[in-house]
């Protein structure tokens, strides 16, 4: 903010501050009496005024108050990146509550989001972890027929994936054996994605000489893990009741923006793929989401790791007017939580 003297800046804030409040235009004499700014409202009207001319403001009526942009909201979440950060008890409660979750429920994803959306009291959002960055714990190969190895795929968290690859000659028992043992020396430590590129470079890279068994046990490793769902996992949405039901969404034009959101999610996985790769809690404030919602939401989201890498993104999705002060600390939080009852920590990857 720059571009803004104290006394704009003041105003401003004291604007944004309002209408997440309330969600209603703000009004010179609102912000007179209520935010301690000596001035009149007069006074407070001309700076309305300069603030809309600068694209900070806007009219939804002629004879309204005014509603921030989102190049305001934007200024304003900025203002938010020193936040008060959880305490460490506050913190401690969270893990606590994700550990159960994750070592008690049924659907731990779905009763996690359900915990979020309570505690934001909006929507909560989560990705589920994309396969090829789940580390991968195992890979095996078992002859089912002649020409054919059915390919077992063992992830860290227990889940396992299997596909069946076609070969010219399978290999005996005695040389499985020892492929297994290579791979296994090979893929500790790393990401379903991560063995795949290191399986392709090894074979492409004409100056490593592998030898036969090498060969061969790349070539398989590379074939079990080529085709296998670059995507996968899927969004969780929890709480869009509470979404619904929120004083902006009785417009049956901005319901019907919201419901399309969220049922039409290509947006949303877009967003949070953007996530992944920042890798710290980020937020998109209306018209920067994109067609999502067609600029009538906001996202804060952040990645959680599983075994110290990214896995996926949970986070909380909203009308515009946002609690950002309190929903940023609160998604960073959980995300640190969940990750570690995943048995990850923030930030190791």
């Amino acid at each position: 903010m720059s571009d803004l003297t104290n006394r704009s800046r003041k105003i401003l804030l004291a604007v944004v501050t309002e209408f997440i409040s309330t969600g209603a235009a703000v009004g010179s004499r609102t912000l007179a009496r209520k935010y301690g700014l000596d001035l009149s409202a007069a006074s407070v009207r001309n700076v309305l005024a300069d603030l809309e001319e600068a694209g900070y403001l806007k009219q939804p009526h002629t004879s309204a108050g005014r509603v921030p942009t989102d190049r305001a909201l934007r200024l304003f979440i900025d203002t938010l990146v020193q936040a008060r950060a959880y305490s460490p008890e506050e913190q401690a409660k969270l893990g606590q509550r994700f550990a159960e979750i994750y070592a008690l429920a049924t659907d731990p994803m779905r009763e996690a989001g359900r915990y979020l959306s309570e505690l934001s009291g909006t929507a909560a959002v989560i990705a589920s972890p994309r396969t090829e960055l789940r580390a991968l714990s195992q890979l095996r190969f078992i002859p089912t027929r002649p020409g054919q190895l059915l390919a077992v795929l063992v992830f860290s968290d227990g889940s396992v994936e299997n596909r069946f690859i076609q070969i010219e000659e399978v290999p005996a028992e005695p040389e499985l054996t020892r492929i297994h043992n290579l791979l296994a020396d090979v893929i500790e430590g790393r990401s379903l994605g991560e063995a795949r590129d290191l399986f392709a470079r090894r074979l492409a890279d004409e100056r490593i000489a592998l030898d036969a068994l090498r060969r061969r046990a790349f070539e398989l490793g590379r074939r079990a893990t080529a085709d296998v769902n670059r995507r996968g996992g899927d969004v969780v949405i929890e709480g869009q009741g509470k979404l619904i039901d929120l004083p902006e969404y009785t417009d049956a034009s901005r319901l019907k923006k919201l419901l399309r959101a969220l049922t039409e999610r290509e947006d949303l996985l877009k967003l949070l793929d953007k996530v992944i790769a920042a890798g710290a809690v980020t937020v998109f404030v209306g018209s920067e989401a994109g067609e999502l919602g067609e600029g009538d939401l906001s996202l804060v989201v952040a990645p959680y790791t599983e075994h110290g890498r990214v896995a996926g993104t949970i986070g909380v999705l909203g009308p515009t007017r946002m609690d950002y002060a309190k929903v940023m600390p609160l998604v960073d939080a959980t995300a640190t939580a969940m990750s570690e009852a995943l048995g990850g920590r923030r930030g190791s990857s």
